[in-house]
């Protein structure tokens, strides 16, 4: 065992006895150091490595937890710990190593340590899918007693517990408002228009194919503001041609170019709850996305209103990802999510993607509720509104 000689003169007793070969009085010194003094959780690592090399596996295994009480996130110590727990109790090291591999740290792993890691993923990964079957076993009853909304909430339950997936919030860049329900995609069942508005999609997809080649219509950039603004997500695309928007309502005012071509898409939007906010929505817009562009991840604005995607021209394999939940677009399958938690979306083909996008009430707020959001965001300005 290689160590750097250390200046206090009894760790440097230690090193020379490591340094001679001599891994026994190295261990036995150091532990009579730490029986005396407070070295911190760096000299247990220090007797642990002694103790393994030994193949006293067991007190190296105390020596860890020793060092773990100084750090219990440490990912070295974590390791070590599951990797000593492979020989010694093999039925718990996957769930150790599942412990450690979550503290493990970006970029590269240190020297020498790559084998023991690309094992313990593997013992994680056997544990993992083992702990999974007897959880969706003692779930299954109620899992498929209850709805189909229950259903999603159970497995994802599952999913969570699991670390397969995490908690996501909606974190609006300007207005939170208390106590909504927050998911990442809404289910159906909130919002019963959704039938009609997908039933209609031959018509909306008509008007859209006629705005976009008409001349008398305005295609601007999706995203637009001032470089000296405080905002950097958007930056790739801010003013850029490959995320454009034919606008039919823009932060409550109705586009009249635009939309004098699309009547039928306006008499829908008529009929949905969408905010009326002065200076920020309702808001009603086609996207296009251009091939081969990313919308990195973001969020938005206002978590009163969720934003309503119909896929209108989706060439095979355009996905859509909200917080741990990824979808593909297929045409004519509308769906309602949080825009303020994480999003991204990809077009990874040769062809165009364009959705019909708008913003509706979140469900969750009454009637009067919804005249106080709107009363403060348009005495504020409606900063940041809009889609």
């Amino acid at each position: 065992m290689t160590t750097v000689p250390d200046p206090d003169p009894d760790l440097a007793a230690v090193d020379t006895a490591a340094q001679r070969g001599d891994l026994p009085e190295a261990a036995a010194l150091l532990d009579a150091l730490l029986a005396t003094r407070d070295l911190g959780p760096a000299a247990w690592l220090r007797l642990a490595g002694l103790r393994r090399a030994l193949r006293q596996p067991r007190l190296a295994l105390e020596a860890v937890h020793r060092a773990l009480a100084y750090a219990p996130l440490d990912f070295i110590a974590l390791s070590l710990r599951a990797g000593l727990l492979e020989k010694l109790e093999p039925e718990r090291a996957g769930e150790a190593w599942s412990e450690a591999l979550a503290q493990r740290p970006d970029g590269p792993l240190p020297t020498g340590m790559a084998a023991s890691i690309a094992q313990g993923e593997l013992l994680r990964d056997a544990w993992l899918e083992r702990r999974g079957r007897g959880l969706a076993a003692a779930t299954a009853p109620a899992e498929h007693a209850g709805s189909d909304d229950a259903a999603w909430k159970i497995a994802r339950f599952r999913s969570n517990v699991l670390r397969q997936t995490r908690v996501w919030h909606s974190e609006p860049t300007h207005y939170h408002y208390p106590g909504l329900v927050e998911r990442e995609y809404h289910p159906r069942a909130r919002f019963p228009w959704l039938a009609g508005l997908e039933a209609a999609t031959a018509v909306i997809r008509t008007e859209m194919h006629a705005a976009i080649a008409s001349t008398r219509a305005e295609l601007v950039p999706y995203i637009e503001y001032g470089e000296h603004e405080a905002l950097a997500q958007w930056r790739p695309l801010n003013h850029n041609p490959d995320w454009t928007a034919v606008h039919l309502i823009r932060k409550g005012e109705v586009v009249a170019a635009n939309a004098a071509l699309c009547p039928q898409t306006m008499a829908l939007l008529a009929q949905l709850p969408q905010p009326v906010i002065a200076g920020a929505s309702p808001n009603a817009m086609f996207s296009l996305l251009a091939p081969h562009t990313a919308i990195p991840p973001h969020v938005g604005v206002n978590n009163t209103r969720l934003v309503c995607h119909l896929p209108l021209a989706v060439p095979e394999g355009c996905w859509f990802r909200v917080g741990d939940e990824t979808r593909l677009w297929r045409e004519g399958e509308a769906f309602v999510f949080d825009d303020c938690v994480e999003h991204e979306a990809m077009n990874p083909t040769d062809q165009l993607r364009v959705v019909l996008i708008f913003d509706v009430w979140h469900p969750d707020l009454e009637p009067g509720e919804q005249q106080a959001v709107a009363a403060l965001i348009a005495a504020d300005g409606g900063a940041g509104a809009g889609l």
